[in-house]
C-alpha cells in the first residue's frame, strides 16, 4: 500500500470512537494540533475536543500531542488539555513520532497518528510503522507551503474517498502494520 494512504479517513477527530480504536488494536494516539484539535494558531480547541479526549483516555488509550510547531505554541495548548507533547517533531520524518512512542512505551503497531495532512501526518506515520487517521481540514490556513501541500493532496484525497465508497470511514489502507 502507498506510503501516502491512511489506515482510516474521517471528517473530524471527535469521530474517532473507543470502539474503532479497539478494532484497530490501538493503545496510544499521537495528535496533530492545527486543523486537527484547533484552528491554526488558536489556543482554544474545536468544540467537543476536551470531552473527546476525556472519553478516549477513560477507555484506556494514552494521548500525546505531536506537532511540527514550536514548544512555545504547543506546550501551553497541550497543558490546557492535560496532555504531554512533542514539539518540533519534524514530520514526516519519524524522529518526533519515535520520541512520543518512547514516552508512551508502546510498540509502533499499537500507536495511531491523527492529523489533517497526507505529506506530514500520514507519510510520517507510515515511515514510523504506525497507523494513521487522516482528517478533513476544518479551518483555512494561509501561506505558500500549506497551499502547495493541499494542492498536492487533492488527487490522493479523492482516491481515498473512492476507496471508501465516497464517504470518509474506514479505508483499506495500512491496517496490516
Amino acid at each position: 500500500m502507498s506510503l501516502f494512504h491512511p489506515t482510516v479517513a474521517l471528517r473530524k477527530v471527535t469521530d474517532i470512537s473507543p470502539a474503532l480504536l479497539r478494532q484497530l488494536e490501538i493503545d496510544a494516539i499521537l495528535l496533530d494540533v492545527d486543523n486537527t484539535l484547533a484552528p491554526p494558531t488558536s489556543k482554544i480547541p474545536y468544540e467537543g475536543v476536551k470531552e473527546w479526549i476525556e472519553r478516549i483516555q477513560a477507555s484506556g488509550v494514552h494521548i500525546v500531542i505531536c506537532s511540527n510547531n514550536y514548544k512555545k505554541r504547543i506546550q501551553p495548548f497541550a497543558e490546557s488539555l492535560g496532555l504531554d507533547c512533542v514539539s518540533m517533531s519534524l514530520k514526516p520524518l519519524p524522529f518526533g513520532f519515535n520520541r512520543a512512542k518512547r514516552k508512551l512505551r508502546e510498540k509502533p503497531k499499537s500507536v495511531l497518528v491523527v492529523g489533517d495532512q497526507i505529506y506530514t501526518d500520514v507519510l510520517g506515520a507510515n515511515l514510523a510503522g504506525m497507523r494513521s487517521i487522516l482528517l478533513e481540514p476544518r479551518s483555512e490556513e494561509h501561506g505558500f507551503s500549506i497551499w502547495l501541500r493541499r494542492r498536492m493532496e487533492t488527487g490522493k484525497r479523492k482516491k481515498i474517498r473512492l476507496l471508501n465508497g465516497g464517504n470518509h470511514h474506514v479505508s483499506q489502507g495500512n491496517q496490516s502494520h
